[in-house]
């Protein structure tokens, strides 16, 4: 059985979007396919600049903060940047909480966070 991948993975110039399509993550089966999908596109692209959009999300398990961790170290690996736009303020306090805001950049959206990260 298949399971559905909620994310869409486009570039926008130099920078490449990670957008969650759902509002809820929280399915263990279908973190591990995002987490999978992300890797597969991280391994085949090297992206350098990433923004994981959260605009839709309004809940997620904390199996999703290992998957932003994974994706950090493997592109902090060759100098790659990831940050997060548009994060619900609640999700934000996991963040803060856990000081996994002291590892990532936020943005109050996604073309502000690729304006930042991608000035040219």
């Amino acid at each position: 059985m298949s399971t559905k991948v909620n994310i869409e993975t486009t570039r926008e110039g130099k920078v490449t979007l990670v957008v969650f399509k759902a509002a809820s993550i929280s399915n263990v089966d279908e973190i591990a396919a995002i987490c999978n999908k992300i890797k597969e596109f991280i391994e085949e692209s090297r992206p350098n600049k990433m923004v994981v959009d959260f605009q839709k999300v309004k809940f997620f398990s904390s199996q999703v903060l290992a998957v932003l961790l994974d994706i950090r170290a493997k592109l902090k690996a060759y100098d790659g940047e990831v940050v997060i736009s548009a994060i619900n303020p609640q999700l934000h306090r996991i963040f803060k909480i856990t000081n996994l805001d002291k590892l990532f950049k936020f943005f109050p959206d996604r073309e502000s966070a690729i304006r930042v990260i991608s000035p040219d």
